[in-house]
């Protein structure tokens, strides 16, 4: 029998193979899964019993979770739209192959080109990976064009190959570097948890597929906070106080030694170089800043 139907209560989970999969699977463990990937394997390993994936383009993710031959999926929200998929969105995970920002798809002609609005490109061919949505983008608007598939290297193709290309960008440095502009963003895009209708009507898959978002979702939330710890004396105690941005208000608890306290709080990591030494300054000892896993609201 199919590992992946061996158990009556398993959870087929698909992971993006190529582009996200290393910062998927660094997602994971920090969410507390240990995931392993043999080279030669579409299989992984999930240190979860009730858990079986499988590696599967991100392209591909919303057709076989929307077929059920999945339970639940992480991909792209482009995708998701460009395949047109009947699946439940589970929650939005903001982050990507290079950072944690929406990614977007443009609309990008030469630099020297007459093209100055989507309009112009009437009768014209377009070039892009994300073929579906961008038809029914074109479509309407009302814009007649021709769109061609592209197997990659979409940005080297205009203007001998096509006129114009909807092409995925972070910075836009890739656009700029072959003598490209933007003449419209159609969508943007993050990487998404998705379910299969049937599996979220399911008690036992939902509360499954729910509890793996809150994790995932609390990893991502961790991911550019800290948390600092320190011992306070009474006499500096309303002045290190009113230093602390936290997300709450700070921890506070009695020392032993009398007249001193224990205060804690998580805050954004960017702000701690400058916060430190503002801290110890004001009579903070004893500062500890440590790195976090989760954070759950």
């Amino acid at each position: 029998m199919n590992a992946m139907n061996a158990k009556k209560n398993l959870l087929k989970l698909g992971l993006p193979k190529g582009s996200l999969q290393e910062a998927t699977l660094r997602l994971f463990k920090k969410a507390g899964y240990h995931i392993s990937v043999s080279s030669r394997s579409y299989y992984p390993v999930v240190d979860d019993e009730e858990i079986s994936s499988m590696l599967i383009r991100a392209q591909e993710m919303g057709r076989y979770v929307a077929d059920g031959h999945l339970d639940c999926g992480l991909t792209g929200y482009d995708w998701m739209m460009d395949q047109n998929a009947d699946v439940v969105e589970v929650a939005e995970l903001q982050y990507g192959k290079e950072g944690f920002r929406p990614v977007r798809w443009v609309v990008a002609v030469p630099n020297d080109s007459k093209f100055k609005k989507l309009e112009d490109l009437e009768g014209k061919r377009i070039a892009t990976e994300l073929v579906g949505y961008t038809k029914r983008y074109f479509r309407k608007r009302k814009i007649n064009v021709t769109v061609d598939f592209s197997w990659g290297a979409t940005e080297v193709k205009p203007p001998v190959l096509c006129d114009a290309i909807v092409d995925l960008t972070e910075t836009g440095s890739s656009l700029r570097a072959n003598n490209l502009r933007i003449l419209e963003v159609i969508l943007e895009s993050s990487t998404r948890l998705i379910a299969n209708r049937k599996a979220w009507e399911d008690k036992w898959k939902r509360k499954k597929i729910e509890n793996m978002a809150i994790l995932l979702q609390g990893a991502l939330a961790a991911e550019d906070k800290v948390g600092l710890k320190m011992n306070v004396p009474e006499k500096s105690f309303r002045q290190v106080l009113s230093l602390l941005s936290a997300m709450h208000s700070p921890t506070v608890a009695p020392l032993s030694d009398t007249g001193w306290h224990a205060v804690e709080i998580i805050t954004d990591e960017k702000l701690v170089r400058d916060l430190i030494p503002k801290l110890k300054a004001a009579g903070a000892s004893g500062i500890v800043e440590y790195p976090l896993n989760k954070v759950i609201s």
